[in-house]
């Protein structure tokens, strides 16, 4: 493997729908998830009527990369090494001495090696990686609050089945089609209040691929209907020609870790599935699958024995870790959080003569009011502080970690690297190069502070 990559190397590019293709506002889309799950955990479940209001500062609770300690009601984030560097217990931060009266001494969490490279989900924890997720974390925290003023009783922390029907009953199948639940009839009713336009010069860049020859995917854990109504929204009526083939109700990361006969690939008639395929034999429209057969078909399309694939996403556990741990592909990280506050921004001078990146700076600016959270601090390092209240050595957090044991490179949109000529070689992210090297167009200052600290010791 080389120091370098190139999408013009690729025989095919893939790409993710939410949070990928598709942005969100995420100050209104937030508020829509949340008030989903608030209402029916109300109406249905008898949870507190506290719950269906959130005051604006609450909203920097919302963290990428926290755990749901669903045992004790604890919020984590969590070190390379699994160290517990931070914690709440639903909104109340642990003090330094909390954490090591939950967790022992060294502050470790004993569910961190189930977790760690697998990414698997438990019925004792919860992992939030993706902004979906994270107005239920709001939520959760909140129901912790209000369970923590009951005082009949030793406290128990079973809420999450009925999270877990929260979510199924506004993000099943049929929903979007029966109108169910309070999330897509809200987006049925007005896209453009949720949804950013997909900017002229990505659908400019996915044309130029295809015009380079390059096959084209979609794969979207959305369903078709849902699919459908974002991609017509963002992209436009003809956004079916952009893409060789289109897969939805992915149910990612089963497409990647899961083997044909578990999860084979559906043909679609009016958004019903209606037959299981043995294979892929032409493009077009499927649901569910997996990517070996996806693969196989691709040989076809290419005429190649091993076409090189990359895949664009936004979840670590979904897309990036699912993808390299179980395919051969290439994973590029669309991460949000490299956009204003935590990014480096440098002088002209470092770009060097060709200016390749001049401009970025301009069109990535924090517009977004979750993207880095005061509660939590940097999704990307942070420092430890021990009884006594001496601040240790910042170390990197575990999903600051994954991105470089995972990622290919990492990149704020899909925006950020579209004005670059295809053959561009991005410096990915390897044993053989800085920790900061795979991050376009640059690091977080948290990343080159610690690197200058270190130099420095």
């Amino acid at each position: 493997m080389t120091d370098c990559f190139s999408v013009s190397d690729c025989d095919i590019i893939g790409f993710d729908l939410d949070h990928t293709l598709c942005q969100y506002k995420l100050r209104e889309s937030n508020k829509l998830i949340y008030d989903s799950f608030a209402q029916y955990l109300v109406a249905e479940k008898g949870y507190s009527e506290e719950l269906l209001s959130v005051a604006p500062e609450e909203w920097d609770f919302c963290s990428k990369g926290l755990v749901l300690d669903l045992e004790k009601g604890n919020f984590l984030k969590l070190g390379a090494d699994g160290t517990i560097l931070r914690a709440c217990h639903g909104t109340k931060t642990m003090s330094a001495e909390q954490i090591e009266e939950a967790y022992g001494e060294k502050r470790e969490w004993k569910h961190f090696k189930a977790i760690n490279g697998t990414y698997a989900r438990s019925a004792k924890y919860y992992f939030y990686d993706n902004y979906f997720d994270l107005p239920g974390a709001l939520l959760c925290a909140k129901i912790v609050d209000t369970l923590e003023t009951k005082t009949d009783g030793e406290k128990t922390f079973d809420f999450w089945k009925d999270m877990i029907s929260a979510i199924e009953h506004n993000y099943k199948t049929s929903a979007f089609k029966e109108n169910c639940g309070t999330y897509f009839p809200a987006v049925k009713r007005d896209p453009s209040k949720y949804l950013k336009p997909c900017p002229e010069s990505v659908k400019n860049w996915i044309r130029s691929l295809k015009n380079a020859g390059k096959v084209l995917l979609l794969i979207t854990s959305s369903h078709s209907d849902y699919c459908r109504l974002l991609c017509e929204h963002i992209i436009g009526k003809d956004f079916e020609e952009m893409f060789d083939i289109i897969i939805t109700n992915a149910l990612k990361p089963g497409f990647f870790s899961l083997t044909p006969q578990q999860r084979p690939f559906w043909t679609l008639e009016n958004d019903v599935e209606i037959d299981a395929l043995p294979s892929l034999k032409k493009s077009g429209w499927y649901s569910q699958g997996n990517w070996i057969q996806l693969y196989d078909h691709l040989k076809t399309l290419t005429g190649k024995p091993e076409p090189k694939v990359v895949y664009f996403g936004d979840s670590m556990r979904s897309d990036i870790f699912s993808v390299r741990r179980y395919s051969n592909w290439e994973a590029v990280l669309v991460l949000e959080e490299l956009e204003g506050d935590e990014v480096h921004e440098p002088d002209v001078t470092d770009l060097g003569s060709s200016l390749k990146k001049k401009g970025k700076y301009d069109s990535l600016q924090h517009q977004e009011p979750y993207f880095v959270s005061n509660k939590w601090g940097s999704y990307f390092a942070d420092t430890l502080t021990d009884l006594k209240g001496a601040q240790e050595t910042p170390i990197i957090t575990w999903c600051c970690a994954s991105i470089m044991n995972y990622s290919t490179i990492a990149i704020p949109s899909i925006k950020a690297i579209v004005d670059l000529p295809l053959d561009y070689k991005f410096t990915r992210f390897s044993s053989n190069n800085s920790d900061t090297d795979g991050y376009y167009p640059q690091p977080p200052k948290v990343l080159l502070l610690q690197k200058k600290e270190g130099a420095a010791a």
